[in-house]
């Protein structure tokens, strides 16, 4: 089927796509920190790659709990304020790890930082499906996940610089500082997003919890989005140490590393979005994950390797990954009703969490750092990865199929999608 022309955006709708955008770059620079973070924490603190892994999967976990006990009542309020309720507590836990004594209570930092943040990302994914028909999600997406590409260039290694400046303290509490500029933005110039209170639906949390999670169609998306997390969380948490302690590139030269590649996926996030509502989101999704495959398999057998390789190896793989990560959020927001987006979009989000907590969890198991600083079998690793985006991408097709089912039976009724 052949998506529609997409209309120019208004202005509001560019404002909110801006506003969404500058809050995901907060949240994906609070979460993607700890990755070149991650070699000077394990020596200040003193503590090993397991004790690592459990401070990134402590969010994890904690964020995937906020999520189910938060999808009852996702749908019961303006999401505006679910919003800011939910953002402010992040504020709160990102400034609590900028003044973390020690590694216990950075551990408790991540969990409060993840029972807020976690459900965010789920609150701006539902009001871009409020707000956005299907046919441009793949532009809407393209331009908020860029974030992820904004933290690289210009957060990363800010927070790099400043770590190494002014201790690792410093990254965060320029985090907390800047994510209390945006809330106070969002409350001045984001309008309600109220609309779904109209349509008649179950409003008992827990009924409306058990009826989302229970829905066939709904649990579907809900098993293959899981998988999506697994290559992030577990080769992006000891990205940096072995960059640097397999790779041969200077701590020094990492911000450069990460400049680079995040320059790149700040072009292609846009391209990657309008591919995808051109050519399709799952065929988008596909077309990434083959590309991201081999690379994850080249990058993880890579020895000492000359800095200009290195980049060039990363500013592909974020290509191949912001492919992924675009096209597959575009589609899976399609999947639930909009009395229903708010609880599937939290129960989506907090099962990735819970996914990607294992993740990190079995990745720390997996990989084993030398005396010397260097990492063991981190080419298993990669073959792990691989994996599980070969099985992402078979269930993801009858997903693709029923959206765009119901895409044509909206069409053929008349109703917007």
């Amino acid at each position: 089927m052949k998506p529609a022309v997409a209309s120019p955006f208004t202005p509001y709708q560019k404002l909110v796509i801006a506003i969404l955008a500058f809050l995901q770059f907060t949240i994906v620079l609070d979460f993607m920190i700890l990755a070149p973070l991650g070699a000077l924490l394990m020596q200040k603190l003193g503590i090993s790659t397991r004790q690592f892994g459990a401070v990134v999967s402590a969010y994890a976990f904690s964020a995937g709990t906020a999520g189910l006990l938060a999808a009852g009542v996702a749908d019961r309020f303006d999401r505006k304020k679910m919003l800011l309720f939910f953002y402010s507590g992040f504020v709160v836990g990102t400034f609590l790890c900028g003044v973390a004594p020690g590694y216990g209570f950075l551990l408790g930092a991540r969990i409060v930082t993840g029972l807020f943040g976690g459900v965010i990302g789920s609150i701006s994914f539902a009001i871009i499906a409020d707000l956005f028909p299907l046919e441009v999600r793949g532009r809407v997406m393209g331009s908020v996940q860029s974030a992820f590409a904004a933290s690289q260039v210009m957060g990363i290694p800010l927070g790099v610089f400043l770590s190494n400046h002014f201790g690792w303290h410093a990254p965060f509490l320029m985090i907390a500082g800047m994510a209390a500029i945006v809330g106070v933005f969002i409350a001045v110039k984001l309008r309600p997003v109220n609309a779904h209170l109209l349509v008649p639906a179950e409003r008992d949390p827990v009924r409306h919890l058990v009826r989302t999670v229970s829905t066939p169609r709904y649990l579907q998306a809900f098993v293959a989005t899981m998988l999506l997390a697994t290559g992030g969380f577990m080769l992006m948490p000891f990205g940096s140490a072995f960059t640097v302690n397999n790779l041969g590139i200077p701590l020094t030269q990492l911000p450069w590393v990460y400049m680079v590649t995040g320059i790149s996926s700040m072009i292609s996030g846009p391209l990657m979005g309008r591919l995808a509502d051109r050519l399709g989101k799952y065929a988008t999704f596909c077309c990434g994950s083959v590309l991201a495959a081999v690379v994850v398999v080249v990058y993880c057998n890579l020895g000492v390797t000359p800095l200009g390789l290195v980049m060039l190896v990363n500013i592909v793989l974020f290509v191949a990954v912001m492919a992924r990560m675009i096209s597959a959020s575009a589609l899976t927001t399609a999947v639930p009703d909009p009395q229903d987006r708010g609880a599937f979009m939290s129960v989506s989000a907090s099962l990735q969490q819970f996914s990607g907590g294992v993740a990190s969890w079995v990745a720390g198991l997996i990989v084993i750092q030398t005396p010397g600083g260097q990492l063991q079998r981190y080419d298993v690793l990669g073959y792990v990865v691989v994996v599980a985006m070969a099985v992402t991408v078979a269930m993801l097709y009858p997903i693709h199929r029923a959206v765009m089912r119901k895409v044509a039976q909206s069409r053929a009724i008349g109703v917007a999608s």
